[in-house]
């Protein structure tokens, strides 16, 4: 029996309260995977595509992004369509959260290989929900070893 190797959870986002939310509603869902947080897309791809941008340094890691759309330094859709572009990293799910409902961008998130999409909602509780689905998304998805 093979043991998948453990999800790590990629979380890009630039907003610290955010953040801080949303590491806790993963936690108070039975999450207790490795949570590795940026605030900017510049660090978040270096981690991502390593120092040479080939993407190698994914090759074996197992890694769900959570990508906020809204960041100081660049787009989370170009992120998005780095990370789906890549063939390192085009298999780890990003789960995008945004401020944003529309529909426009959200198709194109889709369309880009996005899994789940998350609008942030201005009311706390709603955001907290919504965290804590994607935590019980996170319980139940082992994410298969590559041969």
């Amino acid at each position: 029996m093979t043991h998948a190797k453990p999800v790590s959870i990629v979380m890009i986002e630039d907003d610290e309260g955010h953040a801080r939310l949303i590491e806790k509603n993963i936690r108070r869902a039975g999450v207790n995977n490795e949570i590795i947080p940026f605030t900017n897309g510049t660090e978040a791809l270096a981690y991502l595509f390593g120092a040479d941008g080939s993407g190698m340094v994914s090759s074996g890691r197992q890694l769900l992004i959570l990508l906020d759309l809204n960041l100081p330094d660049m787009g989370g859709v170009d992120i998005l369509e780095k990370v789906k572009a890549n063939p390192h990293t085009k298999r780890s799910p990003v789960v995008v959260l945004t401020t944003t409902d529309d529909s426009r961008e959200i198709q194109r998130c889709y369309d880009l290989g996005a899994n789940v999409y998350i609008t942030k909602p201005v009311n706390y509780d709603g955001f907290a929900n919504a965290i804590r689905q994607l935590g019980l998304f996170f319980s139940v998805m082992q994410v298969p070893e590559t041969p």
